[in-house]
């Protein structure tokens, strides 16, 4: 790409922007599905079932699994900028192939190629956020970008609520290409390339020159980095299985898997377990809509938190909040009124939780491997999605009862729970030897 001229000081905030918008299209694929289950379920000529219903929303999934990982080690070696570009328009392409599909089988094809596009954006976005942000805003900003998620998930829920009966499925899925002419010209024109992939790359002159166009910290020179940073002697996977990182990487695996299983199985399958439970078609959707708003909501302030106190604790406060609604919720006993509060909660510890293990993973590890150790997590995250989504097919099926239907999601929210404790700390030594700055990082 063209390095950035002048001396005006450029805005990260427009960095984190575009990272915003990318992410909103992501969000809005994975709530547009729950959303068009009703839908997909009673088109006649395709004769879909919950369980095949639940099976497709998990090739999407799949897809995504192979592309958080691949895409993920890939944004390390190729750049951040030509990565975000390529998956959005890959994804683009894809979401209006699935809206066009002609039966449930080149359905679940294109589902699963787009989720593959959609597997790398997120880990990119990430990436790029943490290394435009502030140390002391990293994790709030991280919240900030990726509440586009949930902007995403509010976009489907609205425009279901006003469309699905008149342009139906597929005319919901043919929205997701969008970015096509919304985003993709904007990344081509004002998104910069990360400086700490342009180190790496030994392209100094570049870096340190956007570094300096959009005011971020000073970096350590490519040679400094050859000198000390581990993770560039070992390689970037052997990096992230070495030492403390190994069990870190175990840990934030499972937190993923954790959080993904909630987030996916609750925002494709909360429509039909309101349903379930006696709630209209309408109510499901408004609650789907509560659980978004929630999360964004949320998440915002619980990241200021982590800024402040660390993210290893507000991230346990959030999955605990999640597990405990979704009992109360089980109960089926709860007001109306408490049942929306409560499904903003779960949102909050759902979409929420997982943001935060983003932010989480994305300070905790250095800028080399960043990338890598995000794919890697959201990746291995998706096993979760697929598990939800088939698995929540399974237990509508079953017709097992309101205390089951949502009480056993928060099996999800203990595992979660445990596994971010378990993420070891990082004393002083061990941030200096992997490259990892910053006062807070301590409290990792």
């Amino acid at each position: 790409m063209k390095t950035h001229q002048g001396t005006s000081r450029r805005s990260t905030a427009a960095v984190i922007g575009l990272c915003f918008i990318a992410i909103v299209f992501d969000g809005y694929d994975l709530v547009v599905y729950g959303a068009i289950t009703p839908a997909l379920l009673a088109f006649e000529p395709w004769h879909l079932t919950p369980v095949q219903t639940g099976a497709i929303g998990s090739y999407a999934l799949a897809g995504m699994f192979f592309g958080a990982i691949g895409i993920g080690y890939l944004t390390d070696i190729v750049g951040r900028r030509k990565v975000l570009i390529s998956s959005v328009t890959f994804f683009s392409l894809l979401m209006l192939a699935s809206a066009w599909s002609p039966n449930p089988e080149v359905f679940g094809v294109t589902r699963f190629l787009a989720g593959m596009g959609l597997g790398g954006v997120i880990p990119t976005a990430i990436a790029m956020t943490i290394e435009f942000s502030p140390r002391t805003k990293r994790n709030f900003n991280n919240a900030l970008m990726f509440s586009g998620y949930a902007v995403g998930g509010v976009m489907a829920a609205l425009l279901a609520l006003a469309l699905l009966q008149h342009i139906g499925f597929r005319g919901m899925l043919a929205i997701g290409a969008s970015p096509l002419i919304i985003v993709v010209p904007l990344l081509l024109k004002f998104l910069p390339e990360s400086p700490a992939f342009l180190s790496a790359r030994g392209r100094e002159a570049e870096a340190q020159q956007i570094v300096r166009a959009y005011g971020l910290e000073p970096m350590p020179t490519h040679a400094e980095h050859e000198a000390n940073d581990e993770p560039v002697q070992q390689g970037r996977f052997r990096a992230i299985f070495s030492g403390k990182l190994l069990v870190a990487t175990l840990m934030f695996c499972l937190a993923g898997i954790a959080g993904q299983t909630l987030v996916y199985g609750l925002n494709t399958w909360l429509p039909q377990l309101m349903v379930a439970a006696n709630y209209s078609l309408a109510s499901s959707l408004t609650f789907l809509l509560t659980v978004n708003v929630g999360a964004v909501a949320g998440v915002l302030v619980s990241s200021t938190l982590a800024d402040r106190f660390g993210p290893r604790s507000v991230t346990a406060v959030s999955f605990v909040c999640s597990g405990v609604a979704l009992v109360l919720m089980a109960t089926g006993i709860m007001p109306l009124l408490v049942m929306y509060v409560l499904v903003a909660v779960v949102g909050f510890g759902s979409v929420g939780a997982q943001i935060l293990v983003n932010g989480f993973l994305g300070t905790y590890y250095p800028g080399r491997v960043r990338a890598t150790a995000l794919g890697l997590m959201l990746g291995v995250g998706r096993i979760g999605a697929v598990i939800a989504i088939y698995g929540g097919g399974v237990l509508i099926a079953a017709s097992l009862g309101t205390f089951i239907n949502f009480s056993i999601w928060a099996i999800a929210a203990a595992i979660g729970l445990a596994s971010v404790l378990l993420v070891p700390r990082l004393s002083l030594d061990t941030m200096s030897s992997t490259g990892t700055t910053g006062p807070r990082q301590g409290k990792a």
